[in-house]
């Protein structure tokens, strides 16, 4: 089996992919201090910041591909955390884009929707970017050092993504849970707007991508929802108290980092390539019992 290096194994996204790709690689999955259990997938800890500690694992272990998930990617931390964010999202990444490249194998990196102003939605791929947060500005810096330095890369901006997660990890949809499940009220945007995926989904994409894709590739689902409206929807189909949802407005919340309105992913080159989410109903299903 080759052998695929999946950076950020113990995350959300890594935790769901390795699951996956243990199916058809054999995987290798770093992470930074969190750890989790995954069958059939080989686990190291490596600061990705510190670039002779990368190399010498990329050495031991010489991998034939790499999907790169690793990041900072709470946008609040990383507008007041610009440092730690650079690190990681931009010259960690610019590492290893470099390391692909000088052995000529398949890489994959995971930028964001966020990378677009929110102003002229569904975004395509051929769309110019404007970040308006300190995360998105590292992103757009990242998908650029990647494509420089090695022009068969595959750069994947990923939706809003929901879905099991391992211990210690999160996706945007388990406070949500908690809150109603504990009987509180719980108030989300009615004015923000994106194209949520699976993880379980958004992995099958990534996979897809390594063996299909170069350059831009947006994987996000089919459906533009509010919070608010995948909220209800989550309620709804998971069984939880509808009721104790209530809308509220961007402009409500103070947050560190700037919020786009509506980075709605157009997807339609990855849809030709074979990419194929359900709707958001049907994943929601699929968590029955394991959320």
């Amino acid at each position: 089996m080759k052998k695929l290096l999946v950076t950020g194994a113990s995350g959300f996204l890594g935790w769901n992919l390795c699951s996956l790709a243990a199916q058809h690689y054999q995987v290798f999955g770093t992470y930074t201090t969190k750890t989790v259990t995954l069958p059939r997938v080989t686990l190291a800890p490596v600061d990705l910041t510190d670039f002779a500690a990368l190399k010498t694992l990329w050495q031991q272990i010489q991998p034939d591909a790499v999907i790169h998930l690793a990041a900072k990617s709470a946008p609040n931390f990383c507008q007041t955390h610009p440092q730690l964010s650079y690190a990681l999202n931009v010259e960690a990444t610019a590492h290893l884009a470099s390391l692909a490249a000088d052995s000529e194998i398949p890489f994959v990196f995971t930028s964001t929707d966020l990378v677009f102003d929110g102003t002229k939605p569904p975004y395509r791929e051929t769309d110019a970017v404007n970040p308006i947060s300190r995360y998105a500005e590292h992103k757009v810096l990242a998908e650029q050092e990647v494509l420089q330095r090695y022009p068969d890369a595959t750069v994947c901006r990923m939706p809003l993504m929901f879905g099991a997660v391992p211990t210690g990890a999160t996706s945007f949809i388990q406070p949500f849970l908690k809150i109603l499940r504990q009987g509180e009220n719980l108030s989300l945007f009615a004015d923000e707007y994106r194209t949520p995926a699976s993880a379980p989904t958004a992995a099958q994409g990534l996979l897809l991508a390594l063996e299909t894709a170069q350059g831009l590739l947006h994987l996000g689902g089919r459906e533009r929802v509010s919070r608010y409206e995948f909220g209800c929807l989550m309620a709804e189909v998971l069984e939880l108290p509808k009721a104790q949802i209530t809308a509220c407005q961007q402009k409500d919340v103070p947050m560190a980092a700037p919020r786009p309105q509506d980075v709605s992913l157009d997807s339609s080159v990855a849809f030709a390539l074979g990419y194929c989410p359900l709707s958001l109903k049907a994943e929601l299903l699929a968590l029955k019992g394991c959320v």
